[in-house]
């Protein structure tokens, strides 16, 4: 399999990509209607976070954006301060390599996560903050998953027009089965999304995304019952300095 670096095939197609003027209306006229539940949820997060596990509420991490453009996302912290990211990085590593179901790690007990956090996640409101990276033009409502710099330097090629549009909070590949696809389903749906985007398309996706949504509390909450415990999920976290808590997208 040949891997190339994101920046050094990106720069090869850097043509400004015009971000169409509905989707940015479309983005604004959500980030309002959302705002309001924002706020209630930074509230209600506080609360608890500070209950369950000293730390902040929010942290931001690094992501690879639109033409490969990096960015800090923000997020509500799910796992514990300075988490240990490289179980995680191994595991995507072996999603890769034996296109398997993207299974996340959240379904077979990962032991980085805080109290209750599973559920968070699940749900999808632990990325409820990057209402800000939209608003800030950073993100749309719509569109690929932003992915981690050393996931991106696992891609092929062909697999960089996922870069060919801006990074969303939902997504094509995300209502059409999610944990249920392997890698490169994934990637063909983001790229067919990238390709195809339309006004349509973004509102259905929308719509569609609270039942998905329900769909993976199911199959984590299933997940957690069944599953064998592993190295990468039962380790304890380990405390570090300069590392900071990871998520599977």
């Amino acid at each position: 399999m040949e891997h190339i670096s994101t920046h050094s095939q990106l720069s090869k197609n850097s043509a400004v990509v015009l971000i169409p003027s509905w989707k940015r209306m479309l983005d604004l006229l959500g980030c309002l209607a959302a705002m309001p539940f924002l706020i209630v949820c930074t509230l209600l997060m506080t609360i608890l976070t500070k209950l369950v596990s000293p730390g902040p509420v929010l942290f931001r991490q690094e992501r690879v954006g639109l033409k490969g453009k990096r960015f800090k996302i923000y997020k509500f912290r799910s796992m514990h301060v300075h988490a240990d990211t490289k179980g995680h990085q191994n595991y995507f590593k072996e999603l890769v390599g034996t296109n398997a179901p993207m299974v996340k790690l959240d379904s077979r007990g990962d032991s980085r996560l805080i109290p209750g956090a599973w559920l968070l996640r699940a749900t999808g409101l632990d990325e409820l903050p990057q209402i800000i990276n939209v608003i800030r033009g950073e993100m749309s409502l719509v569109g690929p998953r932003p992915c981690l710099p050393t996931e991106a330097e696992l891609y092929q090629p062909w697999q960089m027009e996922r870069f060919d549009t801006l990074p969303g909070l939902t997504g094509l590949w995300q209502v059409s089965g999610k944990n249920r696809t392997t890698f490169e389903e994934m990637m063909r749906l983001d790229i067919r999304y990238a390709q195809t985007k339309n006004f349509g398309m973004d509102l259905w996706i929308i719509l569609m995304t609270v039942p998905a949504l329900l769909v993976q509390v199911y199959d984590t909450k299933i997940g957690r019952r069944t599953s064998v415990p592993s190295s990468h999920t039962v380790a304890p976290f380990v405390m570090t300095q300069n590392q900071s808590p990871t998520t599977v997208r």
